[in-house]
């Protein structure tokens, strides 16, 4: 009994250990491309602004604070209104996705 109970203790942590391992984080560019591309591109305008000219005008702070509550921040920016909408993204996401964004600087 005490085999099986051990042997199920090691399977149940092995497995669990794999998924953490396997599990992949997302890049700049594949959060850009899940939650951004329909109104931004990278160089070009399209219904907000490209990422160019945010990294040009914003913070990796700032950057992080309006996609957390674009409401919030679009007055402090010098926006007449905010058309962002809130999205459910993670620190890691809004990290790597602020990254992506500060390297269009200076393109």
């Amino acid at each position: 009994m005490q085999r099986y109970i051990l042997s199920v203790l090691f399977f149940t942590i092995s497995l669990y250990s794999s998924e953490i391992y396997t599990k992949k984080q997302l890049t700049g560019k594949e959060v850009f491309e899940t939650y951004c591309w329909g109104c931004h591109h990278q160089t070009a305008m399209a219904f907000g602004p490209p990422f160019s000219e945010i990294a040009a005008k914003r913070t990796y702070e700032e950057i992080q604070a309006y996609i957390i509550d674009p409401e919030l921040m679009y007055k402090s920016f010098g926006y007449k209104r905010s058309a962002m909408s809130k999205l459910k993204t993670t620190q890691e996401e809004r990290e790597a996705v602020a990254k992506y964004i500060l390297s269009y600087k200076g393109k």
